[in-house]
């Protein structure tokens, strides 16, 4: 039987199933898909978490999923949540929730100037990157760093990224905020802290990896030239977060403000801010709190962290590469973006200006050239959007549009979407036949249990070219080139 959202369903949008407001949404949701594919996908509670969003305190204009959204902790991954700062006394709600555990996660492309052809043995230095990028769950193999460097980084990112003697392999724009928020004071828990100060330059574990590429396909020539990129050049990219100090800052927040509170019929209560919430996954607080400035100040101060994580992975790739082929090869940036992060941006919304605490939780910003955010060497093309697929099938870069900004805040989607959860997958993917596949088209997976072979199949994960294409049939970013993968590195 049709859930009973169906019924409130408008379809005039192109590429758009959007969910009209009704009971107690205080906004529209809306999902970029098709209403077939949200019917025939998973298990319905996607869509369920979604419309909760919008019964945040403030929430304003659309509560959006992008193409690869699928059921995540109380907002979907690929959710796209904004509440206006304005609202009332204290402002709209900040949910750590909505942003996600890993605070900050993001991906670094960086482009080589080598091509596909210039490897002589992939299947060495495969191995070879490898032992140099430290991948996994346990946290083991970063950078020796004291206490007090690590202090540095968390203050500023990459902007003291010298005081830990690695090489910087990004010029001012290539990054997402240039790699630095500022911190109002560091008051995260000791537990943050050690958990982050021997992870600095590794992988983890899940869907983090390393991935070798080789650009298979150009759809717009223009763009791949102003941004140096030709067929069969080799791309890499890099996808990490904040690693155990960024779980344990959100960790830390969402219990001090679960514990405030109280399930009432009418749903989870906070009874000094006057908070409903539908689903205790998404306890918030209001911006101009205590609490809320409290969130975000450790938010940005974890993030701080997952910019300079990917920093340094990029170094030890650099490195890596010129030990295997030499001291003529050299990678250069093209872009950082960032997947879990809540920013505090002006929108237009239904005619009126409004500064809005946008929440991303597996989904990145996707500007065009005329924002201001954007650096001048991206004005002429848009900022460039780094979309991974799986290993198996390709990934692709996309860019904002030329122009303007799109209808769900500047936003697009981070990846292809699960297709499979990681249960489902491993009952469902042999391991070693999937290697053995794999290695047969030529790619080369170092994975650090045969687990993450199964669970990061590319049948686990949904069509990349598909959520490309709806992404871009919603006019929210366009495709660039394609990427087919070479080798990955996976924890």
């Amino acid at each position: 039987m049709a859930a009973e959202w169906t019924k409130h369903v408008d379809l005039s949008t192109p590429g758009v199933v959007r969910i009209k407001a009704h009971n107690n949404m205080k906004i529209d949701a809306a999902i970029i898909s098709s209403m077939d594919e949200i019917l025939n996908y998973q298990d319905g509670r996607g869509p369920i978490q979604l419309m909760n969003a919008t019964e945040l305190p403030g929430a304003v204009g659309t509560a959006w999923g992008m193409a690869d959204w699928h059921y995540g902790y109380g907002l979907p991954i690929g959710g796209v949540v904004a509440t206006d700062v304005e609202e009332g006394e204290q402002g709209g709600a900040i949910s750590p929730g909505a942003v996600g555990f890993d605070i900050n996660c993001g991906v670094r492309a960086v482009a080589l100037n080598i091509s596909a052809d210039d490897i002589p043995n992939l299947e060495k230095l495969s191995r070879r990157l490898n032992g140099r990028i430290p991948a996994g769950g346990s946290g083991k193999g970063g950078v020796n760093i004291t206490e007090a460097e690590l202090n540095m980084i968390l203050r500023a990112g990459l902007n003291e990224l010298d005081s830990i003697d690695v090489g910087q392999h990004h010029t001012v724009g290539s990054v997402e905020s240039d790699g630095s928020f500022e911190v109002d004071e560091l008051s995260i828990s000791p537990r943050a802290k050690q958990r982050g100060l021997k992870a600095l330059g590794t992988l983890g574990s899940g869907n983090h990896f390393l991935e070798l590429q080789k650009v298979s396909q150009i759809v717009d020539h223009e763009t791949a030239n102003q941004w140096n990129l030709d067929e069969n050049q080799v791309v890499a990219m890099i996808h990490s977060g904040s690693r155990g100090l960024g779980h344990q800052v959100c960790s830390d927040h969402i219990h001090n403000l679960e514990l405030r509170l109280k399930q009432r019929s009418e749903g989870w209560v906070d009874e000094e801010w006057g908070y409903v919430l539908p689903d205790r996954q998404l306890a918030s607080a209001p911006i101009h709190s205590k609490e809320g400035q409290a969130y975000l100040n450790d938010m940005k101060t974890a993030a701080n962290f997952a910019f300079a994580n990917r920093a340094v992975l990029t170094d030890r790739l650099f490195k890596g590469l010129r030990a295997e082929l030499g001291e003529t090869v050299e990678l250069s940036t093209l872009y950082d973006v960032s997947h879990n992060i809540a920013k505090i941006e002006d929108h237009v919304i239904h005619g009126k200006n409004c500064t809005c605490v946008v929440h991303r939780k597996g989904a990145t910003r996707a500007f065009s050239g005329e924002q201001s955010e954007i650096h001048s060497k991206f004005s002429s093309t848009g900022q460039p959007v780094i979309v991974p697929g799986d290993m198996g099938r390709g990934s692709w870069i996309m860019a904002g549009p030329h122009s303007g900004q799109n209808q769900a805040f500047g936003s697009a989607c981070h990846g292809a979407g699960r297709a499979l959860s990681r249960a489902e997958a491993r009952r469902q993917i042999n391991p070693e036949e999937k290697e053995s596949e794999l290695r047969n088209k030529g790619i080369i997976v170092q994975a650090a249990t045969k687990n993450i072979l199964s669970e990061e199949a590319p049948e686990a994960y949904k069509d990349v070219d598909r959520v490309i294409k709806n992404t871009a049939n919603a006019d929210l970013a366009r495709p660039i080139v394609r990427l087919e993968p070479l080798t990955v590195i996976k924890g």
